[in-house]
Parts: C-alpha cells; sequence; structure tokens
C-alpha cells in the first residue's frame, strides 16, 4: 500500500488536525506492514495559488507549451501523478472559518483538471481518480458535527464533493471537536482517536 499523507495546518505537531491524521497513518501503517508513506506539509511548502499561467498551461497541450507554460504545470503535473500513485490518501485539516485552510484548497485547485482528474461523456461529469480510499482529519474549536453549528459547516461536505467529483466516493471523516470548548477539550482528541475504524 502506499499512503499519501497532506498536511494542512500551519501549527505543526501542535494541531490537533495533525495529530489525528497521524493517528490515522499509524493504523493504516499497522495494518498493512510494509506500506510506503510520502507526507506532504502544505503549509510548510504551499502550492502557488493559480494565476494566469497555470490556467493557461492546463488547457494547452503539451507539445504546444512554451517553456514558461511546461514550468507553471509542474506542480500540478507531479501532485496528480502522486494522487494516481496512493492507494490512501489522509488529509488533515482544520476548520478556518467554516472551512479549509487555503493551503489545502490551492493543492485541490491542481489537481482538479479537466481530462486529468475528470472529464465530461456528453453532459456527464467523471471523475478518473478511482480505487482510493480517502479518510480526512478534521479539527474544529467548536461542535460542526451535529447540532445548530451543522449548517455552518462547509469543510466535510466541501472535500466529499470535490473529491468525489474527482472520483473518489470511498470516503471516511474522523473528527476532533470542541478543542476550545472547556467541558469537551480535554478528552477531545482522545475521543476521536478512538473513533478511527479504517
Amino acid at each position: 500500500m502506499k499512503i499519501l499523507h497532506l498536511i494542512s495546518s500551519p501549527q505543526g505537531e501542535a494541531s490537533f488536525s495533525v495529530k489525528l491524521g497521524n493517528a490515522i497513518v499509524k493504523e493504516l501503517q499497522s495494518a498493512n506492514p510494509g506500506c510506503a508513506l510520502t507526507t506532504h506539509d502544505l503549509a510548510a511548502n504551499p502550492f502557488p495559488h493559480l494565476e494566469e499561467a497555470h490556467l493557461a498551461s492546463f488547457y494547452t497541450p503539451e507539445e504546444k507549451r512554451t517553456p514558461e507554460l511546461a514550468e507553471a504545470v509542474k506542480h500540478s503535473d507531479a501532485a496528480i501523478a502522486e494522487l494516481t500513485d496512493a492507494d490512501a490518501i489522509v488529509i488533515d485539516t482544520p476548520m478556518y472559518n467554516f472551512s479549509i485552510p487555503s493551503t489545502l484548497k490551492t493543492w485541490i485547485d491542481h489537481i482538479a483538471r479537466a481530462g486529468k482528474t475528470f472529464k465530461y461523456d456528453g453532459k456527464v461529469p467523471e471523475g478518473l481518480v478511482k480505487n482510493k480510499k480517502v479518510y480526512l482529519a478534521i479539527a474544529s474549536g467548536g461542535v460542526y458535527s451535529e447540532g445548530f453549528m451543522k449548517a455552518y459547516d462547509f469543510t466535510e461536505p466541501y472535500l466529499r464533493a470535490v473529491l468525489g467529483f474527482m472520483g473518489m466516493t470511498d470516503i471516511k471523516a474522523f473528527r476532533v471537536e470542541g478543542t476550545k470548548v472547556p467541558q469537551l477539550q480535554a478528552n477531545a482528541l482522545d475521543k476521536a482517536i478512538e473513533s478511527i475504524e479504517l
């Protein structure tokens, strides 16, 4: 098994999403001895936000790209190749303003490419990144999986939608919630780790 682990929190090892993501990776390694692990810290080494050259490179055939466009497409091509090669993807993300950090969104912008990770067959879209297991490690200061704040959760629904659009529909989400809630914070991480089922 090949595991791709993506970190998006800038808090490093102090991050609850990273701690939960590491626990998921550990479970995967335990269940699959000898598996290969690739880790990318998107906060420490972010992908560039899409600019005109990136977009032009995506829609220009390889043989017609200028040197500038050939350079602009490198991040995207490498990320897609890595994603395609992986069997399991673990994505760590804190909730920022009800959604995901811009570093993770930028990675998604580089991998969501027509003709590469999805295509349209007539009017029907088809995801091209199939047979992957995706594990989401989501951290939030409050509780968004239930109750009146659930309507404000654009983290898990967005990731399920955009990854599913690209063909990654086998998704499990695990949450460490209430890290800023006094009566919940002491046990939030332990509760989240105990919930992990591969």
